[in-house]
């Protein structure tokens, strides 16, 4: 048992945390060995079993994030972009994997992740699902395939709590058009219609965000013709997509060299 990879949890009181928590203490191939909370939270010096209602599980929430990625082979992180890049320098400093499904991070931002990643695996993806990834392979696909006579159209919906819009995974479906039309994605993205906007830019790749409930994540990528439209769609109805695939892939970085990757790689695509 304790040959296998140690995994630690940033964040592990919010939604994706329990997640998270729950699916590595839950596998064979991964053992729990740290939870991180912010300091001053309730849950911090509890065990994060019973913190989260159940039976203990021997592992005590920390506000020191450095001492539990000290005894950790992955990070998986699910939290905001400031302590991101935060635990990014930490991991790097464990040479630990550091599993990345924060959304909302800026170009400086993501930038900002390269030094750590000459000392570590970074794998970051807006989406860890095999569905998500498939669709982002189709959506480069299909806009290879069509011209700019179809207009590209990102919408995506999320429960209320979300903060960052639009969607990391929406933005990546947005990369793959772009990827496929041979163009930069902030050269012709148009975001936030409102008022009289004018007619519609030819090559622009649209994004609408619905916000509401408890939906885990919708997104569709329309690619609307004259008289024809092809609908790309993934439904998501439970967190557990993604919590299976930042755990697959803090098991695959293992025995990659340092540097950054994607689920694409993860997955073989």
């Amino acid at each position: 048992m304790s040959n296998l990879p140690g995994i630690v949890v940033t964040g592990a009181s919010g939604r994706m945390g329990q997640m998270l928590v729950r699916v590595v203490s839950e596998s064979d191939r991964a053992r729990l060995v740290g939870a991180v909370e912010r300091k001053g939270h309730d849950w911090v010096g509890r065990d994060i079993g019973t913190a989260m209602g159940g039976a203990e599980l021997g592992v005590t929430v920390t506000d020191d994030p450095l001492e539990a990625f000290a005894k950790a082979q992955a990070v998986l992180d699910f939290t905001a972009p400031e302590a991101t890049l935060e635990f990014a320098a930490l991991a790097a400093q464990a040479r630990a994997v550091h599993v990345i499904g924060t959304t909302g991070m800026s170009e400086e931002q993501i930038a900002k992740l390269e030094p750590a990643s000459r000392h570590a695996v970074i794998v970051r993806a807006g989406n860890m699902s095999l569905g998500v990834n498939l669709l982002t392979q189709l959506t480069r696909r299909v806009a290879e395939a069509l011209d700019e006579e179809f207009d590209i159209e990102v919408v995506e919906a999320h429960h209320h709590h979300k903060v960052d819009a639009p969607s990391g995974t929406a933005l990546m479906l947005g990369e793959a058009a772009a990827e496929g039309r041979g163009v930069k994605l902030s050269d012709v993205s148009d975001r936030g219609r409102d008022g009289i906007t004018g007619a519609r830019e030819k090559g622009h790749i649209g994004f609408s965000a619905i916000r509401g409930g408890d939906i885990v994540g919708e997104h569709d990528v329309i690619f609307a013709g004259a008289g024809e439209r092809i609908i790309l769609r993934h439904i998501a109805t439970d967190r557990l997509v993604f919590a299976r695939g930042a755990l697959k892939a803090a098991l695959w970085g293992q025995d990659k060299t340092p540097g950054q990757y994607d689920m694409a790689d993860v997955l073989g695509f």
